[in-house]
């Protein structure tokens, strides 16, 4: 595409961008606005600009902006996420772990304290050692099938409806992505 070369030609012909071939004050040969700002410097300033606004705090008004864009506009964004590759998604987790490691310690100590919570005085040792075996089952089929594999409570430990309790008879072996369907509700099991 033929750019003007000078910004009058560019305002006089209603163009948005023209290309002098002269270095602006950062140095950059590239396009500018009409408006008169190089478009390389434009690009610089927003990643500045961007990188200030990570170091913030997000206010409740940019988090209801951010719930409020989700309904809007829900299956763009679901489709945006299926989209990029397991492997790019799998190495942001992995990633976010290694730098976040107390929040996962926190985690997993909560987890641990709902599940003992949860787990009635007068469970039998033969009891405890079925719940153990049903989650060395879920490891197993997640290293043959190459899907991951979690233990579901069937009546959620916790719960708005009911809460369950950590026996046996309340746990299953189901895929991750069955249970993350699932969530803490109470569902009919076949």
């Amino acid at each position: 595409m033929e750019y003007p070369n000078n910004r009058a030609e560019a305002k006089r012909i209603g163009a948005t961008h023209y290309f002098t071939g002269v270095s602006c004050i950062r140095g950059h040969i590239a396009l500018r606005k009409t408006k008169g700002s190089c478009v390389e410097c434009m690009k610089e300033d927003w990643v500045i600009d961007n990188d200030k606004r990570k170091e913030k705090p997000k206010s409740e008004a940019a988090k209801e902006a951010g719930r409020r864009y989700y309904e809007r506009n829900k299956e763009t964004v679901k489709a945006r996420s299926s989209a990029r590759p397991k492997e790019e998604v799998n190495q942001y987790k992995k990633k976010y772990k290694e730098e976040n490691p107390e929040l996962y310690k926190a985690l997993t100590s909560v987890r641990r304290r709902r599940h003992r919570n949860a787990t009635p005085k007068w469970i039998t040792a033969e009891q405890k050692l079925a719940m153990r075996t049903l989650y060395l089952k879920a490891q197993e089929l997640t290293k043959i099938a190459g899907e991951r594999y979690v233990v579901d409570h069937i009546i959620p430990i916790i719960s708005e409806a009911v809460c369950g309790l950590h026996v046996p008879w309340n746990l299953r072996v189901i895929t991750q992505e069955e249970n993350l369907k699932k969530s803490n509700k109470v569902v009919d099991v076949v």
